[in-house]
């Protein structure tokens, strides 16, 4: 059967959102989707969930995903059902609060970090804590104003390393213009809640301000900032962030032309969009939709963008949070149980939709042995008795691999497989192996419970990564000092 193409025209006009252009091509049973993701092809991850509302990603390429009025954290992963990882205490759920964002470390297979923003009884504030214990909390930030609407509540660590906060002005609008206030601002902090030195108001969190109600942050290939705004009755918008910016509300909703504000690139009526989350991918931005009920793709061109495009409209409700995941997919969350939608018997729902060509994603190990095997250093091999295949799934700035490893020499208890990048490749996180990087050599060594690789036995790892330039494949794999083909 032939599938569909959706083609979505790159423009440097801002324009409204049009009707999504469907061509048909005769190129055989290819599709290739807007964005990159074939948006036909849902599959559904999680169902039975309360108001999911972040999401983030463990080093095994599951989600954590917090459930905004239950203030849990629930594992998901494909092909399982959700289990709750933790249940995390002081939150407040009342209005639109609750437990809302959540991020990891970006160091944290070192020192296992979550982030989470939450309602507390007296405000909304930013804590950290490790999983395995969410009762022992340091708070990172308080104080942010809390109000029974516009808590906004992403947050996400960028590119610089530093952790960014989407924080709404609290239904008092005076908030957003004082920068004395946190609220109705994006903030930006290190990872302990100091300030950066080279924030633009010497001392101060406060990053951007004139925001009413931030809620989706995502950068694109080049470290730019973009951040969905809900408007109040007018205007929905889409800005990019420099920083120090001024975006004008409440004196401004949507375009101002003034040159004391920032304009957004992007403005819809507040009845098509209502835009939450945020991700960018394959040179496009995806937009959750709250009350638009559908999935915006906004193609970027450097600080331009074109023509806005809906997809997904109606199909699933209120859409919270979209995330590109380890694998590839892309990842949307639907927000049905607030209270403000029709449910269905399955919501809340996690979804996520393959990248364009498709394929399966290796799944990740669901049972760890409870006692983990005793690991030696990694025999050594004769050489060439190695083969590692290797699949890469790529987006724009990014991409996931998975590694398939044949052992063809010895029995091994303990493995190592090593490379060296040949470009600027740097990877993010990984499942079924403990990974580093030093400059461009990498090592990944075996996980506790997947040591054992016998003669003539294979193994499966994956990572997701970053680059820029060209992303060439290593040639010079090595499984303990055995050198490996590549294929």
């Amino acid at each position: 059967m032939r599938r569909r193409l959706i083609a979505v025209a790159a423009a440097g006009a801002v324009v409204l959102a049009g009707t999504l252009a469907r061509t048909a091509i005769a190129a055989g049973d290819v599709t290739i989707q807007a964005g990159g993701f074939d948006l036909t092809r849902p599959e559904v991850v999680a169902t039975g969930l309360e108001v999911p509302w972040g999401m983030a990603f463990l080093p095994d390429g599951s989600a954590l995903v917090a459930e905004r009025m239950r203030a849990r954290i629930m594992r998901v992963r494909p092909g399982t059902a959700p289990t709750q990882a933790a249940s995390v205490p002081n939150v407040s759920p009342t209005g639109e609060g609750g437990l809302l964002g959540i991020a990891l470390s970006p160091t944290y297979a070192q020192d296992g970090w979550v982030y989470a923003y939450f309602t507390a009884a007296s405000d909304n504030r930013i804590v950290r804590f490790q999983l395995s214990s969410p009762q022992n909390q340091q708070v990172i930030l308080s104080g942010i104003p809390r109000g029974s609407i516009h808590d906004g509540g992403r947050i996400a660590f960028g590119p610089d390393g530093m952790l960014y906060a989407g924080v709404g002005e609290a239904g008092q609008t005076a908030n957003a213009q004082n920068l004395n206030s946190l609220g109705g601002k994006i903030l930006r902090m290190r990872p302990d809640g100091s300030v950066p030195p080279d924030n633009p108001f010497a001392g101060s969190l406060v990053y951007s301000y004139g925001h009413r109600n931030v809620q989706g942050l995502a950068w694109d290939a080049q470290g730019r900032l973009w951040a969905t705004e809900f408007g109040q009755s007018t205007w929905d918008e889409i800005n990019l962030i420099v920083a120090g910016g001024n975006y004008g509300w409440p004196t401004v909703e949507g375009r101002a032309n003034n040159p004391n504000f920032r304009d957004p690139l992007v403005v819809w009526s507040t009845s098509e969009s209502s835009p939450s989350g945020a991700a960018i991918a394959n040179g496009t931005l995806f937009a959750a939709a709250l009350a638009g009920r559908r999935l915006w793709l906004v193609p970027l061109n450097g600080t331009a963008v074109g023509t806005p495009t809906a997809e997904l409209q109606g199909a699933y409700g209120r859409l919270r949070t979209v995330m590109v995941g380890p694998d590839g997919y892309l990842w949307v969350a639907t927000s049905n149980r607030d209270g403000r939608g029709t449910p269905t018997a399955d919501d809340d729902r996690i979804l996520r939709f393959p990248p364009m060509g498709g394929g399966t994603p290796t799944a990740s190990p669901t049972v760890t042995p409870t006692t983990p095997p005793t690991t030696t250093p990694p025999t050594t091999n004769p050489p060439g008795a190695c083969s590692v295949r290797y699949v890469v799934n790529q987006w724009s700035n990014g991409f996931t691999a998975d590694i398939t490893v044949t052992n063809g020499g010895p029995a091994l208890n303990g493995w190592a497989l090593t490379w060296t990048w040949p470009g600027d490749q740097r990877v993010t996180n990984a499942w079924n192996t403990e990974l580093s990087q030093s400059g461009r050599a990498v090592t990944a060594r075996n996980a506790a419970w997947n040591a054992g690789l016998p003669a003539n036995g294979t193994v499966t790892l994956g990572f997701q990564a970053t680059y820029s330039g060209t992303n060439t494949r290593p040639s010079d794999f090595r499984l303990g000092t055995a050198a490996c083909s590549v294929s």
